[in-house]
């Protein structure tokens, strides 16, 4: 009798060690990695952006942003939200003839939920004279997976590579 209750222990701590283990195991299974997948969509959804906004589609440039995006303009406070981004980038597009920018490095973070860029630009405006200026800078934008798999700009940013007007030069 003795013995049929240590071989039923014994069966029943087996059990519970293997069922453990199992369960380890699907726990620490990695999740896929999915990065360069996620990379080349990051890509697209940036060269879609840059096309709207060379094409002063102030809509189209809008609607790759957040609901609660933050764009951080050179030589101007921080905008928050699509009505703030909205309004500047009309105000913006309306003076610009042409903008373009190129990714330099892309990332995105192991899990898949967060990317970013950092981009050099090319840019042609109309001075208050209407003559057309040309600045070329950088820039990094942040970028977030959504629910849907697309990537949305959570915060943007960009300066000039240009001496500041009125600044020393070396």
């Amino acid at each position: 009798m003795r013995r049929n209750r240590w071989v039923a222990f014994l069966v029943f701590s087996f059990g519970l060690a293997m069922l453990a283990l199992a369960c380890r195991e699907k726990e620490a299974a990695p999740a896929p990695n999915t990065r360069a997948e996620d990379e080349r969509a990051l890509r697209d959804s940036d060269a879609q952006w840059s096309k709207a906004a060379g094409a002063k589609n102030v809509e189209q440039f809008v609607s790759f942003f957040a609901d609660d995006s933050s764009e951080l303009p050179p030589n101007a406070p921080m905008l928050t939200g699509k009505e703030a981004i909205r309004k500047w980038a009309s105000e913006f597009m309306a003076q610009q003839v042409a903008l373009s920018w190129q990714p330099t490095k892309v990332e995105v973070s192991r899990a898949g939920d967060i990317g970013y860029e950092i981009i050099t630009y090319q840019l042609t405006v109309n001075n208050p004279k209407g003559k057309p200026v040309t600045d070329h800078g950088k820039g990094i934008t942040l970028w977030e997976k959504q629910s849907s798999g697309s990537w949305k700009v959570v915060a943007d940013t960009f300066n000039s590579d240009l001496p500041a007007a009125g600044a020393a030069t070396h």
